[in-house]
């Protein structure tokens, strides 16, 4: 199907990070299922690595085929800190150099690319997390929030996971109430120490933990769990971002800037 000259087929690439776990991919898919755009804009799921026959340059192809001239890209990503930010707008032609080493290469691409900005501090997810860490509140004016994320050991782009990290908690505090709020990441790894600085500093006050991760997994499930290990007063469930239906209206939002 061609476009007539002059007129936009608009349509839709979500992409986000990829994992070999099945249930990992499904539970990002049914988000993106649920999504309520007009009727016929071509859609489309693409992965950054590690699920087979659906990356970039597949979710491009196929939505080019379909007449596609004008692509809404919608980063399902945490931050504008995360590295990957910068290997996606790489290889989509939005920047001339990547400020980091990667693997991607440039992607053939016909259509005119709009891209959207990845998930930061938006609203909507802010009640997302504290929906996943209400069980854990008790008496939140006697409660310490700490948020965790995965953070950056490159130059700026650490710096703007902590910038966001920060916004997003102080965000959450204030909705839930609680009483004090901190952050961690993993990368540089923080969690133990700053844990042991808040028991220490705060003996009176109980830690809620919300990790600030789309999807539970690994580090949700194994690596957060080993650097609170020696905590005494922390609360934690692992409960990730997802599923959640609020991912899914937060990308409509996205892709309703560009129509």
């Amino acid at each position: 199907m061609m476009a007539m000259a002059g007129v936009k087929t608009w349509g839709v690439l979500v992409i986000s990070h990829g994992s070999r776990n099945p249930e990992w991919v499904l539970t990002v898919d049914e988000s993106i299922c649920k999504l309520n755009i007009p009727s016929g804009m071509p859609l489309d799921s693409s992965f950054l690595e590690a699920v087979e026959g659906r990356e970039i340059q597949d979710g491009i192809d196929a939505l080019e085929q379909k007449g596609v001239t004008d692509l809404i890209v919608v980063p399902l990503f945490i931050s504008s800190g995360s590295t990957h930010m910068e290997e996606i707008q790489y290889a989509l032609g939005l920047i001339e150099e990547s400020a980091i080493e990667t693997d991607i290469g440039r992607m053939r691409l016909r259509a005119r690319v709009h891209f959207c900005a990845p998930i930061n501090d938006d609203p909507l997810i802010a009640e997302i997390c504290l929906e996943k860490i209400r069980p854990l509140s008790v008496h939140p004016e006697r409660e310490i929030l700490l948020m965790i994320g995965h953070g950056s050991d490159e130059s700026g782009f650490g710096d703007r996971w902590q910038e966001m990290l920060g916004a997003m908690t102080e965000q959450v505090r204030q909705m839930g109430g609680f009483a004090l709020a901190a952050t961690a990441t993993l990368h540089p790894d923080e969690i133990a120490e700053r844990v042991a600085q808040l028991e220490q500093a705060y003996p009176e006050y109980a830690i809620v933990v919300s990790p600030f991760f789309l999807s539970e997994g690994y580090f949700t499930k194994k690596v957060i769990p080993q650097r609170l290990s020696e905590a005494t007063r922390v609360r934690y469930n692992g409960a990730a971002l997802l599923p959640h239906d609020n991912i899914t209206r937060w990308m409509e939002q996205q892709i309703s800037r560009f129509l």
